[in-house]
Parts: C-alpha cells; sequence; structure tokens
C-alpha cells in the first residue's frame, strides 16, 4: 500500500555537537558544522498526526546547503495511518549538495507499531519543493486485523 501526506515543521531545537561544542569560537570556518536537533512535525493526509525526529546533520558549508549537507534521523510518529490508530519509528537518511539531486530513504523499525499499526512494515521517502512543501510518501504493509 501507499500513503502520501504534506507535513509542517512545527518545532526546531538544534545544538552543536562533537568538536564544534569544545570550540570557543562559533563562527570557525575549521570544517564542517555538526548539529544535533529534535524535531517536531504536523502531518495531514493519509497520515495524520504529529511526530519528533531525533537528528544528527552534517553541513560541509554553513552557509550555502549546496555544498553538501546530510542527516540520519530516528522519528516517533502517533496518530492515523490510513484511518488505523497507533505509532510507529521510522529511521531515515538524506544527502543534497555537490549537484546531485536530493536523495533521501528510510524504513519503518520492524516490531515498533503499536495499537492498529501492529505489524507494519515499509519505507519512506521524503520530499521538499522548490516552494518549501514537504512531502512524506511511504510504501507499506500491514498484516490484517482478522
Amino acid at each position: 500500500m501507499r500513503a502520501e501526506s504534506e507535513f509542517d515543521v512545527t518545532g526546531w531545537d538544534q545544538a552543536p555537537y562533537g568538536d564544534q561544542v569544545e570550540s570557543s569560537d562559533e563562527d570557525s570556518d575549521s570544517g564542517p558544522k555538526l548539529a544535533r536537533a529534535t524535531v517536531l512535525k504536523t502531518f495531514r493526509g493519509d497520515l495524520e498526526g504529529t511526530s519528533t525526529a531525533e537528528l544528527l546533520m552534517c553541513q560541509a558549508d554553513k552557509t550555502d546547503l549546496a555544498a553538501g549537507a546530510g542527516y540520519v534521523a530516528s522519528e516517533v510518529f502517533n496518530g492515523e495511518l490510513d484511518g488505523k490508530h497507533g505509532s510507529f519509528v521510522t529511521q531515515h537518511w538524506g544527502l543534497s549538495g555537490s549537484g546531485m539531486d536530493p536523495k533521501t530513504s528510510g524504513h519503518v523499525v520492524p516490531g515498533s507499531g503499536t495499537d492498529e499499526l501492529v505489524g507494519l512494515t515499509g519505507s519512506v521517502e521524503i520530499a521538499v519543493s522548490s516552494e518549501g512543501k514537504h512531502t512524506w510518501t511511504m510504501e507499506y504493509e500491514l498484516p490484517d486485523s482478522d
């Protein structure tokens, strides 16, 4: 089955990590910027609900995302998937820059589904349009509840 939803980022709390935490000069240009962020989202469409994601990010040039950027995330969704209530966890990643088209990929963590989403499996892609619209697409399977 396929589910597609738009989502809005409703919260973003970011801090540096690694050697950058130790640095006293936040404006230093000595290598890529590493950050950890907690991101809150609200979904509408085939997914209706909210999520909290924990991201680790790398940005090659802090003033230019096109120079190269990447993230890895664990995200907990709570709400409904095609009318079925529950929660599940996804792990996903994304890369952009150096002339390549942005890429994302991820999966539902096996065994992470709760309530009516027990047994959920699948893959995830995230896209951001040039206008800034965020779309979440899942190809998934859910066992019959009979």
